[in-house]
């Protein structure tokens, strides 16, 4: 190795480089792994340089952890954290450990069901923890289900003076009439002083709460300030939703994570879509803070700034992972900004605390709606640059044909389904395909930022989906209207799913029998979410539906008064569809999984790689197609982008200057996670969760890799 590159790769060049950009506000510490996306700034980038490009075909498995409690399409989807020496992780069944990070030996674990009552009722996935400290008072927060709790760090106990005995319900205290709702919280928050700010996840049907964020004291659990994500009356953005129904409309929530400008005191948080998804009678304008980045004042929770990616969104396209803190030179000048990545391939870049555009970002016309009721904002916004690091748009030339076979499977699939446009509107006369797809572009994985290159590095699905609308059944069964109500977007009106993300409902009477078919609803299970704020009658109604057994009742419609009925969706999506061959591949040309690296100084696309294979079509003489691909990369200044996420069961890196594969390893299950790099001792090690799940098989191991002693 020369010297000119050792001296690049080392922590040196690290100090150096942050001299000559800011003496106000350094750089964080890039040698620690201590936060969600390693540092607040969300880099996920390590300035440990011992594993590099000159001896990574040397990386072994250094230790294996298995948590031994994954179940039938379970996940993990946590990127663990360290804190001095010691890794803390979540398995599939949310309980937290901790382990020596240099052997991967157990010091303690904690169900949190136990607190709860005892029952493992839905908690969801978990991507991540946060961790506080204050002298000896070291704290892990997290959250299981609707509870925030407190655990010692070094014991793995409840903090009793937190909330009520360790906990806070996070179904309380925020500013809602409703009393039954959907509510976990998937992804850690962030720590600013005494506060852990967090989002949550909730329904996405017109049950679902307001995703307002939220501030805790991190010893009392008090609740110290709250942002309505939905304004109420008389706050900014109120305006921008018909007033007659804002007060029944959920969702505009924060699923994806936040980032910090610790310096300064802000917060960037950026949202999802409100409710209902793809319909949006009744809630006509362009729905502030929806599908926005929104820079909060982190001591207060006041608005600084906010840009709306999406206005009145009917896509599903929610901003999918905590943004990137970046400093970039721009015209011989150091910017310090914010750039957010999204489901539609697009990189928005902003000054961090006047939230200006760094390049200009264009309002131009899209197609509008012709559902019923439905009102369509005219204009979408457009980024001039970062150029888009996946395609844009699905046409004829798009069409999958390795295979003639393939090609005719996908042309048949297309009949009465418009594309060419991803700014299609759903429409009820004919399907269209969405592209970029619902999960991206991407996804909840985040980016990493290279602070010493200014190269982003950003995973993409280049999956085409297809969208159908059909009008909600003007039933007097009152289980067929919850169906519709809370199950059609997944398992489709005709209940026949969409494998094997959405399994079909058709013959449930010959697996369950009433009371474990509740059980299943109330409680959830894998993917599939908790029903229990559903009303009994309601879910007794929908199993007698499912089984066949439910009758028309004249008089079942008016079960549904003060309020439901009234927000039925006039129109609702027919079941989340992959546009697949019957073989299950995607119906776009490869590559069907990216990695693309963008010169965040000028915008341009340095490199684009392929991400992921199915060896089965390498095999027939296809070339590596790519994969569709959950979890995000870590950058090192070892010269390597480190990233899992694939179908195929593998964690590769990549040369951060070229693009090309250097090393990958099997992995004992799929990692749909993000890495954590991190040094013991003075060796490195690269950790990836291995929870497998979406179409894999589940896994509960947690694998580290390392150069041999």
């Amino acid at each position: 190795m020369n010297l000119l590159r050792l001296f690049l790769i080392s922590g040196f060049a690290s100090v150096i480089l942050s001299c000559s950009r800011s003496e106000q506000f350094p750089l964080p510490d890039y040698s620690k792994w201590e936060h969600f996306g390693g540092t607040k700034d969300a880099a996920r980038y390590s300035s440990l340089a011992q594993i590099n490009r000159d001896n990574v075909n040397n990386l072994e498995m250094a230790w294996t952890f298995n948590t031994y409690d994954a179940t039938e399409r379970s996940q993990i989807q946590t990127q663990p954290i360290v804190i001095n020496g010691i890794l803390y992780g979540v398995s599939p069944q949310i309980n937290v450990f901790a382990l020596r990070a240099d052997t991967g030996k157990p010091v303690w674990r904690f169900n949190p069901f136990q607190l709860l009552g005892g029952e493992n009722s839905w908690a969801g996935v978990n991507r991540g923890l946060t961790y506080w400290e204050d002298g000896a008072d070291k704290r892990i927060f997290f959250s299981a289900s609707n509870f925030l709790i407190a655990l010692d760090a070094e014991s793995g106990r409840p903090i009793e003076s937190f909330g009520e005995k360790g906990m806070v319900d996070l179904k309380k205290d925020l500013d809602t009439d409703l009393e039954d709702f959907l509510l976990v919280s998937n992804t850690p928050g962030i720590i600013y002083k005494d506060k852990i700010i967090i989002g949550m996840r909730l329904s996405e049907g017109l049950d679902a709460a307001p995703g307002h964020i939220r501030a805790y004291n991190v010893k009392t659990g008090k609740r110290e300030w709250i942002f309505h994500t939905i304004p109420l009356e008389g706050q900014f953005g109120y305006d921008t939703w018909d007033p007659d129904y804002i007060q029944f409309i959920g969702g505009a929530n924060n699923w994806a994570g936040m980032s910090l400008d610790e310096d300064r005191g802000i917060v960037y948080v950026p949202t999802g879509s409100a409710t209902y998804d793809f319909w949006g009678g009744y809630r006509h304008g362009s729905n502030l803070f929806a599908n926005s980045l929104i820079a909060l004042d982190a001591n207060t929770g006041q608005r600084i700034w906010h840009f709306q990616g999406v206005h009145h969104d009917m896509w599903d396209r929610d901003f999918p992972a905590n943004p990137n803190l970046i400093r970039i030179k721009k015209d011989g000048k150091w910017i310090d900004a914010v750039a957010q990545t999204s489901k539609q391939g697009y990189v928005y870049v902003f000054d961090r605390v006047t939230g200006e555009p760094a390049w200009p970002i264009e309002e131009r016309p899209v197609p509008q709606s012709t559902l019923p009721g439905e009102k369509s904002w005219p204009t979408q916004p457009h980024p001039t640059l970062p150029e888009p690091f996946m395609r844009m748009v699905y046409t004829e030339n798009e069409i999958l044909r390795l295979t003639p076979e393939w090609e005719a499977d996908i042309r048949g699939k297309l009949d009465n389904v418009k594309f060419g446009n991803m700014w299609l509107p759903p429409s009820h006369e004919h399907g269209i395909v969405l592209f970029p797809g619902m999960d991206g572009g991407a996804e909840w994985g985040g980016s990493s930022f290279d602070p010493f290159t200014q190269t982003l590095y950003v995973n993409a699905n280049e999956i085409p989906w297809v969208i159908r609308m059909g009008a909600n059944p003007k039933s007097t069964s009152l289980g067929q209207s919850v169906y519709a109500n809370y199950c059609a977007n997944c398992h489709g009106m005709d209940r026949k799913g969409n494998p094997p993300a959405f399994p079909s409902l058709i013959g449930l009477d010959k697996k369950y029998n009433e009371g474990s078919l509740d059980n299943l609803i109330k409680n959830g299970k894998g993917a599939m979410p908790a029903f229990s704020h559903i009303a009994e009658n309601e879910r007794k109604a929908m199993i007698a539906y499912l089984f066949g057994e439910e009758k028309e009742d004249p008089n079942a419609k008016k079960e549904l008064e003060g309020g439901k009925e009234m927000m039925t969706p006039q129109f609702y999506m027919q079941g989340y569809s992959r546009l697949l061959t019957e073989d299950g591949y995607p119906g776009i040309q490869p590559p069907w999984g990216t990695l693309t690296a963008i010169d965040m100084n000028t915008g341009k696309i340095k490199w684009q790689s392929v991400l992921g294979e199915f060896e089965e079509l390498t095999a027939k003489g296809f070339a590596p197609t790519g994969t569709e691909n959950y979890g995000g990369p870590v950058t090192t200044a070892g010269g390597l982008v480190f990233i899992a996420a694939t179908k195929d069961e593998k964690i590769r890196a990549f040369d951060k200057d070229t693009g090309k594969i250097l090393w990958e390893a099997k992995l004992p299950a799929a990692g749909h996670a993000t890495p954590a790099v991190y040094s013991v001792n003075g060796k490195q090690y690269v950790v990836i969760a291995c929870g497998g799940g979406k179409g894999t098989k589940s896994g509960d191991a947690y694998v580290a890799f390392a150069l041999p002693d």
